[in-house]
């Protein structure tokens, strides 16, 4: 790194991107979250006295202070049992005392056993697709028959760092990190690093291992080819050269955030896809506004100059085929992954879904920009938990809602249905399959709430409640805040709490709370609400996944913590969502500088947690010759590696029990 550069001040690439992809292009006059918020607290006029805190008094609701002072007084009783991480930065990871933390699997690692080892100095795109993928996102764990020690663990691939991949590719000039010239050998190599990985595990005389020799193991690539199912399918806004017939498309791309369905399949969310595509659009193009709503083109990978898929320019309905949420049916390695279009197009964080009492699966999502929406699609028939083959085609019928939140309190889920409201071909849909392809200008017609970056939504099976990650807004004005999105220039995100009706996560009219504003609570002018036990390590900004354990606890990584932001990584914490110790959280793993915290996800018995450590040693001026750390193998021969590691108690047992 260049010394006389100061490294707090220099953006990476991954920061630029981030910037770049959450500009925030809802033009919409819809309110914002911030604005609900500050109206509905506003309004109550015994915040006064010692509970008017003027940072946290107009964000949370009296009785969530009243309940944080008695527990002050009283001491909580927090549901996690473990001694706390220090918070910090630098080189490593680190995770709670009593507490093993295994680098599992490593981008370039071997998926199959006759796969080659892997060479940084001689990547092939062939070598690629039967190695792990670069920056594992979402992790997930199916187990094989009802087992806890062996299952099939599934993990996103979301995109890649060439600065950090390619030997020489990069360099510093000064306060900068300048890429070299794209090649097709390249850009063939990044194809093969996205997608995911399905890959059989079992656990050992304690330690997890992967199966080489599995007959379920499988890489997904930008390259597997994939069908359009569900109401869009077939329609002539999905066509191309290549696929007249609007039914096959070629990989997933961007897949940040997902789930695991009921019957044991693998969502994959298609989250900044825009990025992907390049070229000018012919003029006068239906969709030109359509792209520009979801930001497509926004060239920042060199893929159109030698694909002409990812080209506008040559293929311009392309994009359309982007943005959905792939199924993927671990079981059968030569399935063909499904794009549920029913579930709308936009930059999906993730699909996490939950059997209601009723028998119909809800799946929950965010849009992750700045002042887009939250989501859940209802399906239209019911699960058969006798039956699987019953359930694969499930998340082709149903309706996909959107969240107003009012200033009240409730709020109440928005069908996006064609012929209803202003979902009509007046207003450019001519049928469901345009509400689903243009989701998102869809929601602002019906005047959905404008959100602060939603990321993982998570519903909670032991209490009925819901949980949305805001990330962040920098970009949201103090005219601009409302009940649900209490801050301008909110930095640090919040998490929303929302209770479904009667625990029915299929009712359309719900009620909703502010669990925690999050930041550095000692500063006041951040106006953060943790739990006044929290400790200094306990504190996080940019909440982003976040996963409900066997015992209906609350887990959450973060996305954006750094030296420069908070002064410490980003990490996993537990938050306690009940009882006196409500808005207490704890730090129970950190990452090593430049990474981002994934996953998390347990297996069902609560004794092993998969963790996704992104983009370790991206921070400063960081390049494959000079990355902030060498996590995990600190070796100077060999680039930083992305990693799914796997955390056990010593001895055996739960974990935070």
């Amino acid at each position: 790194m260049n010394k006389n550069v100061d490294p707090k001040a220099i953006k990476t690439l991954s920061e630029i991107r981030e910037e770049r992809e959450d500009i925030g292009r809802n033009p919409s006059a819809n309110p914002t979250m911030g604005d609900i918020i500050h109206r509905r607290y506003s309004r109550r006029g015994f915040l006064g006295g010692s509970l008017a805190v003027a940072a946290i008094g107009a964000t949370v609701s009296p009785m969530a202070l009243l309940a944080a002072k008695e527990a002050k007084a009283q001491g909580t009783a927090s549901q996690f049992n473990f001694t706390e991480v220090e918070a910090g930065v630098d080189e490593t990871h680190h995770v709670a005392d009593g507490y093993d933390a295994q680098v599992f699997l490593r981008w370039g690692d071997k998926v199959f056993a006759d796969a080659p080892e892997f060479d940084p100095a001689n990547q092939t795109a062939e070598a690629q697709a039967k190695q792990f993928g670069y920056n594992n996102d979402y992790v997930g764990f199916i187990p094989l028959e009802g087992a806890n020690d062996r299952g099939i663990l599934v993990v996103n691939h979301e995109y890649t760092n060439a600065e950090l991949m390619f030997p020489g590719f990069a360099k510093v000039e000064g306060d900068d990190v300048k890429l070299g010239e794209y090649t097709r050998e390249l850009v063939d190599i990044e194809m093969a690093a996205h997608g995911g990985t399905v890959i059989e595990i079992r656990k050992v005389d304690g330690r997890w291992q992967p199966v080489l020799d599995s007959r379920y193991n499988r890489r997904i690539t930008a390259d597997t080819e994939m069908q359009l199912s569900g109401p869009v399918a077939g329609h002539d806004r999905v066509k191309t050269n290549a696929d007249p017939t609007g039914t096959k498309v070629l990989g997933t791309i961007n897949n940040c955030a997902g789930g695991v369905t009921p019957w044991g399949t693998y969502l994959m969310a298609e989250e900044n896809f825009h990025g992907y595509f390049s070229g000018e659009l012919p003029e006068g193009h239906r969709e030109a506004e359509n792209y520009k709503r979801i930001g497509v083109p926004a060239a920042e990978y060199a893929w159109g100059t030698f694909h002409d898929r990812f080209d506008v320019s040559r293929e311009p309905n392309e994009p359309n085929r982007f943005g959905w949420v792939v199924e993927v049916d671990p079981l059968d390695p030569n399935s063909v992954p499904k794009k549920r279009t029913a579930l709308g197009r936009v930059k999906h964080e993730g699909a996490e879904s939950i059997v209601n009492k009723d028998g119909r699966v809800v799946a929950y999502c965010g849009d992750d920009e700045r002042f887009d929406y939250v989501y859940k699609f209802v399906t239209a028939g019911t699960f058969n938990e006798q039956d699987r083959a019953a359930n694969m085609d499930l998340l082709d019928e149903g309706t996909l809602y959107v969240a107003r939140f009012d200033e009240d309190g409730t709020m109440e889920w928005l069908p996006l249905i064609h012929g209803e409201g202003p979902l009509t071909a007046e207003n450019g849909f001519e049928s469901q399959a345009d509400v689903l392809i243009e989701t998102r200008r869809a929601a602002d017609m019906l005047g959905a709430t404008k959100m602060d970056r939603p990321e993982d939504v998570q519903p909670n099976p032991k209490t009925g409640k819901v949980y949305v990650m805001l990330t962040n807004n920098t970009r949201r004005g103090a005219d601009q805040v409302d009940a649900a999105n209490p801050r301008a220039d909110n930095a640090f995100g919040h998490i929303i709490e929302i209770t479904e009706t009667d625990g029915d996560f299929a009712s359309t009219k719900s009620t909703w709370e502010v669990l925690l504003k999050c930041g550095d609570p000692s500063l006041a002018e951040v106006g953060a609400s943790f739990s006044p036990d929290t400790t200094r390590n306990g504190w996080f900004g940019m909440p982003d996944n976040c996963a409900i354990d066997a015992d209906g606890r609350l887990w959450v990584s973060t996305d954006g913590n750094n030296q420069k932001a908070t002064g410490r990584t980003d990490g996993l914490w537990a938050v306690d969502t009940d009882g006196d110790a409500r808005g207490t959280s704890k730090l129970f793993f950190r990452v090593p500088v430049g990474a981002e915290m994934c996953g998390p996800y347990f297996t069902p018995d609560g004794e092993t947690l998969f963790l996704a450590v992104q983009h370790p040693g991206d921070e400063g001026l960081a390049t494959f010759e000079q990355p902030a750390t060498r996590w995990p193998d600190f070796d100077d021969n060999l680039p930083v590696r992305p990693a799914v590691v796997v955390v056990t108690k010593q001895g055996g047992g739960k974990i935070a029990a």
